[in-house]
């Protein structure tokens, strides 16, 4: 049988652990969770940039209407329905969710336009320090 061989600090390691610690995954994990977007000077489309807010602006105004419809569906059933506690709950839950959505998507679109400002002035002075540092 054999014993693995102990390190200076008394700890037993085994040959996995060793490989495990000297490889280079941080870095390699730092390298692929950068998105090319940003280091490319590509153009990107208007729906590319504003999908997602469009799509949680989207969806918060159709919760938000359904909540509505709800909570008005339960204000005009008679007393004598089983369902109206339950419909009683989800109408403003769901006006609450669809508003939150709504305003997100709302917050978030201004937040890209001021990004995308702040992108472009970037590269603009970029391109400026390097024409009169490259002389």
């Amino acid at each position: 049988m054999e014993i693995p061989p102990k390190s200076p600090d008394g700890s037993e390691k085994s040959p996995q652990s060793k490989e495990l610690v000297t490889s280079n995954t941080g870095s390699t994990l730092y390298m692929s969770s950068r998105s090319e977007s940003v280091w490319t000077s590509a153009s990107r489309s208007k729906w590319d940039i504003y999908h997602k807010p469009v799509i949680v602006l989207s969806v918060g105004a159709a919760v938000f209407l359904l909540g509505t419809a709800i909570t008005i569906l339960s204000c005009l059933l008679p007393e004598e329905n089983r369902s109206k506690y339950a419909l009683k709950m989800c109408g403003p839950a769901l006006l609450s969710l669809g508003l939150m959505l709504l305003v997100c998507g709302l917050v978030w679109i201004p937040i890209i336009r001021k990004k995308q400002k702040q992108r472009q002035k970037s590269q603009f002075l970029q391109s400026l320090k390097s024409f009169f540092f490259n002389r």
